[in-house]
């Protein structure tokens, strides 16, 4: 296991974020704390430029994201406005893999093999949306239901919302429990396939290079950016999804 070096100062941190995601996070802030409450008006992408010293185009990309999701509503001719808060279900549940594996009556272990820090690189910074140099956290989590390795846990996360990540023990908790302690879930998007796996992955799952995967890659959002990238490989001999609509 490598342990990275102390997280940045918050101010560094926040220095060093685009300017559109300061914006995007104010607005977010004023609409999480009531001061802007449901239906009523916010200021006007003029108005939050001069405030940030940004362009309006800056303004835009936050309050275009911010819309599409569904954080605040868009009126063409009027305004922006905050929007009726809803709730949805989902195919694909978040759940506490240790919770999930106790509910069928089953023991859970986790072994961590790797918790570093790293930069983000160039793919993981689209995703992120994150400069090339900026740090990520990594972590690698192998999860066991009786003592049978069931899901490799592969995750890159934003170290913006969860800036004590490194000084975790996920040898006795789960990443995606402290995660939902530090950074309560705002949004997810997911796709699920079936593919062969890295050597380095088919040896900690004790399968066969040769044996495919049900692989889970799972993008979360928090306080107004992304928290969270992870791929969890599973056995496809030895796992399913389930869910109801």
């Amino acid at each position: 296991m490598t342990n990275g070096s102390t997280p940045l100062p918050a101010a560094a941190a926040e220095d060093r974020k685009p300017a559109y995601l300061r914006v995007k996070q104010h607005v977010l802030a004023q609409i999480q704390s009531g001061t802007w409450q449901e239906g009523e008006a916010i200021p006007g992408e003029e108005a939050l430029a001069r405030t940030f010293g940004v362009s309006r185009m800056t303004v835009n990309r936050a309050i275009r994201e911010l819309s599409d999701e569904q954080i605040v509503e868009r009126v063409q001719g009027s305004g922006t406005y905050v929007a009726q808060q809803k709730y949805q279900a989902t195919l694909v549940e978040i759940r506490n893999i240790a919770e999930e594996i106790a509910a069928r009556g089953h023991v859970h272990r986790s072994e961590l093999h790797k918790l570093e820090r790293t930069k983000a690189g160039e793919a993981l910074g689209r995703q992120f949306g994150l400069k090339a140099d900026q740090p990520l956290f990594h972590s690698v989590v192998v999860h066991f239901e009786d003592g049978e390795p069931i899901q490799v846990e592969d995750r890159y996360v934003n170290p913006t919302v969860a800036p004590d990540y490194l000084q975790m023990d996920f040898n006795s908790q789960t990443p995606n429990a402290y995660l939902m302690r530090v950074a309560p879930l705002q949004g997810v998007r997911f796709v699920i396939e079936a593919c062969l796996p890295p050597r380095d992955v088919a040896e900690m799952l004790h399968m066969a290079p040769e044996e495919p995967c049900l692989v889970l890659r799972r993008q979360t959002h928090s306080q107004g950016q992304v928290a969270s990238v992870a791929a969890m490989w599973h056995p496809a001999a030895r796992y399913r999804f389930t869910g109801s609509f």
